[in-house]
């Protein structure tokens, strides 16, 4: 039982809850981290992570939107456990979408995602952006590859589309 899920346009916080149950159970891949909007303005965001990355005891702290991530869902996990630890041991986390996992069905949980928790009003971060300000190198190298990624689905899709029309005139696409 594997879930899969890319986090463009769900809240931080939320989207864990739901899914610490299926990391206790089973194994958790998230893709996408750079996608994932943290609630609250942006500025005031940065000074919470900037404050954390000041302390002395942290030697090189990973600054990507992924290792954001994971502490994160390590806070919500009782990870000195031997639960907790196993949990953690089956959750992956990515910034863009990795070869093996691009192929894959993606799930959605609706309840987590920003359109339905927050206010349309409400200001909120890009966690990529927020990693970008921190000192994450990598952005643009992620968006270039997921660029190439889209434009070389379009013209599979293209290719394809001859071939999709003569199995819909005999029935075997609906």
């Amino acid at each position: 039982n594997d879930y899969y899920k890319t986090d463009k346009g769900y809240v931080l916080g939320r989207m864990w809850r739901k899914g610490n149950t299926c990391a206790l159970l089973a194994q958790v891949v998230v893709a996408c981290c750079e996608g994932i909007n943290i609630s609250g303005n942006f500025y005031r965001n940065k000074l919470k992570y900037l404050a954390f990355f000041r302390k002395r005891m942290n030697t090189n702290p990973c600054r990507g939107p992924s290792r954001i991530f994971w502490r994160t869902v390590r806070g919500m996990l009782p990870h000195k456990t031997k639960r907790g630890q196993a949990a953690l041991d089956r959750l992956k986390v990515f910034d863009g979408i990795p070869p093996p996992y691009d192929k894959k069905k993606r799930m959605v949980v609706p309840a987590t995602l920003k359109v339905v928790c927050l206010k349309p009003t409400r200001k909120f971060a890009y966690l990529g952006c927020l990693a970008h300000q921190v000192g994450w190198k990598y952005q643009a190298v992620t968006a270039t590859l997921e660029k190439r990624k889209e434009k070389a689905e379009k013209n599979i899709e293209k290719k394809i589309d001859k071939f999709t029309e003569v199995l819909k005139t005999h029935g075997f696409l609906v």
